[in-house]
């Protein structure tokens, strides 16, 4: 990887004489944003030579510890790698230090200047590669579903939902698309949108989801699959950042509340040949798709069961799969029903796309992008056929067959060969010794629950 000009940084610099520091980002194994805070005056030799830091920071857990299994740490010296900034990504960050503050994303690279291969933003630049030999181009856009807390606790020390700035009421019902809500929380909203604005972050829609404090913000498609995932990155970060900012925190766990909805990042996938043709859209309109639609399909329900632990990273993120919240809990399919995984959506035919419901917020976006375009590469290379789809309820008509075992998930995944041809048996050897690493810690902590359950009863 050969390193970029840095005319971007120079005329940053330029217009923004104000800007005293710069955070340098990565974007860890589990989505977690790490890296060094730079002054304003050594810009431009970052975005010329790179920065240092070690391998193992794609070893870290989500605490921050380093988990030896990878062999990333100490097994080889915990030595450095350089990383490179990514173009397009250096901007303000106005909710920071009264917009004194800027950030820019950055990706690793190996001794020998080659994508280092447990960086996900690189896994996935290696997919789109084989994507691009098909002669085919992804077009995506995220939608990210977050929850508002109150930073007090409640009298038992657990989270709560916020006092509306408003009314100063606390939110105890659904509200589900409601616009009074989002009118009670507008400026908060409004501050994202100034803010994604002066980033540059594409977004869409916000609404105010199915549970109390819950929202969802919609980022644009985009034919760039890479920059698609590094808004959805740098958004996660915009929004814990302005959240703080109006006394709240902003959470993308995927199961905050055991009895609310979770938080869910649904994916929509269509692809564009070299024509500039959505090889899903039928010729006819009143066809609802083509073979490789469908192909497309079969590829992401064969391989659901496996790629489990890579929707659902986390302990927290198990808890998200019960009936009755619109969780997919079985590998379906079908048009414009919200009950299954996998959701051909209603709109005109030159739109049609598949909308992938399964991953949690607390997804990282590059894996989750990587594991859809394999298995839909995977579809479309064995020519595979998917069941019916579903019409009605899918809930009522099949039974839970999605795994929510962590352990099962990365069980099922490390004897997957189609995923780990794809992702790589090395990246792949990183991410499971990090996933089992973390599930071990858990497992060594006993949740108040238990203690009141079973302590004086068993």
């Amino acid at each position: 990887m050969s390193s970029p000009s840095a005319d971007e940084a120079h005329k940053f610099l330029e217009l923004h004489p104000d800007i005293s520091s710069i955070d340098l980002l990565i974007s860890d194994l589990n989505g977690v944003v790490r890296g060094k805070r730079i002054p304003r005056e050594n810009l431009t030799k970052a975005w010329l030579d790179g920065i240092n830091l070690p391998a193992s920071v794609f070893a870290l857990d989500t605490l921050g510890n380093t988990v030896e299994e990878t062999g990333l740490g100490l097994e080889c010296g915990d030595g450095d790698r350089v990383c490179r900034a990514i173009p397009g990504t250096l901007m303000p960050t106005p909710w920071l230090r009264n917009g004194e503050h800027a950030q820019l994303l950055m990706t690793m690279e190996d001794s020998d200047a080659s994508p280092f291969f447990a960086d996900p933003r690189q896994v996935l630049s290696r997919i789109l590669k084989r994507m691009s030999q098909r002669g085919l181009t992804p077009v995506v856009a995220l939608e990210l579903e977050f929850y508002l807390v109150d930073r007090q606790r409640n009298e038992v020390g657990m989270i709560q939902p916020p006092r509306s700035p408003s009314s100063g009421e606390r939110a105890t019902q659904s509200q589900l698309y409601s616009i009074n809500e989002l009118d009670e929380y507008g400026d908060f909203l409004e501050d994202i949108q100034q803010a994604a604005k002066t980033q540059g972050l594409p977004l869409d829609t916000t609404l105010k989801e199915c549970a109390p404090g819950q929202f969802e913000v919609n980022l644009i498609h985009c034919d760039d699959v890479l920059a698609a995932c590094d808004n959805a990155v740098l958004l996660k970060r915009l929004i814990k950042g302005v959240a703080l900012n109006h006394g709240f925190e902003a959470t993308f766990m995927a199961k905050p509340y055991g009895t609310e909805a979770g938080n869910g990042t649904h994916a929509h996938i269509s692809l564009v040949d070299k024509s500039g043709h959505n090889v899903f859209s039928a010729e006819n309109d009143d066809e609802l798709g083509t073979e490789t639609l469908k192909q497309a399909v079969a590829g992401l329900l064969k391989l659901m069961p496996a790629s489990m632990s890579l929707f659902a990273p986390n302990l927290n993120s198990y808890r998200r799969f019960q009936p009755g919240l619109y969780v997919p809990m079985s590998p379906n399919w079908g048009y414009d029903n919200r009950s299954v995984a996998i959701r051909i959506p209603s709109g005109p035919n030159q739109a049609r796309r598949i909308e992938h419901r399964v991953a949690g917020a607390d997804v990282n976006p590059y894996l989750l992008l990587s594991t859809l375009l394999a298995s839909i590469d995977y579809g479309l290379s064995q020519k595979l056929t998917p069941d019916e789809a579903v019409t009605g309820n899918a809930y009522e008509q099949h039974e839970p067959s999605l795994t929510n075992s962590w352990t099962q998930a990365l069980d099922l995944l490390e004897v997957n060969e189609p995923l780990t041809k794809a992702l790589g048996k090395d990246f792949l050897h990183v991410f499971i010794a990090n996933r089992r690493a973390e599930r071990d810690l858990a497992m060594q902590e006993v949740s108040q629950l238990e203690y009141d359950w079973y302590l004086r009863h068993v």
